[in-house]
């Protein structure tokens, strides 16, 4: 009898650590979702001065940006549709939140919300949706290694 009951304390031990030690691995750091709103901030600031350059830099060599017209690959293919966009939408007041950061092996991913604003031949629309982006570590900086936008467009602004 106190052998099935020192087997199933340790059963219950085991069962109660291996959850609570996966959980421990994927925590996120406080820095480290310092780290990931800080890549926000830069994307928003390149993305309003419409550095179609600087908003790929963000990205890995061989990142991808999935759009509503298809993925787009790789750092310099992102880099054109930027400025094909910033080019033809004038797009403008970018704010990107973020609502959750999770680990994943070796991988950060990061959720939330963005809006914008454009100005499209004189007309003002409000676009806003959510994004979601998988990171990784490249030397001392995090990129987008991955992205997913999903939006609306809002009533027209005047």
């Amino acid at each position: 009898m106190k052998k099935r009951l020192v087997v199933a304390v340790v059963w219950l031990a085991i069962g109660l650590g291996v959850p609570a030690f996966a959980q421990q691995k994927d925590t996120i750091d406080p820095r480290m979702t310092q780290q990931i709103r800080e890549v926000t901030i830069k994307y928003d600031a390149a993305f309003n001065s419409h550095d179609a350059s600087a908003v790929a830099a963000l990205y890995t060599k061989n990142g991808v940006e999935v759009t509503d017209t298809g993925p787009v690959k790789g750092r310099e293919a992102i880099e054109k549709s930027y400025a094909h966009d910033f080019q033809s939408w004038h797009p403008s007041n970018r704010a990107t939140t973020v609502d959750r950061v999770m680990a994943i092996g070796n991988e950060v991913r990061a959720r939330g919300r963005w809006s914008e604003s454009l100005n499209d031949n004189g007309s003002l629309s409000k676009h806003e949706g959510y994004y979601s982006w998988i990171m990784v570590r490249e030397g001392d900086n995090w990129k987008i290694h991955r992205s997913t936008f999903s939006g609306k467009i809002d009533t027209h602004q005047e």
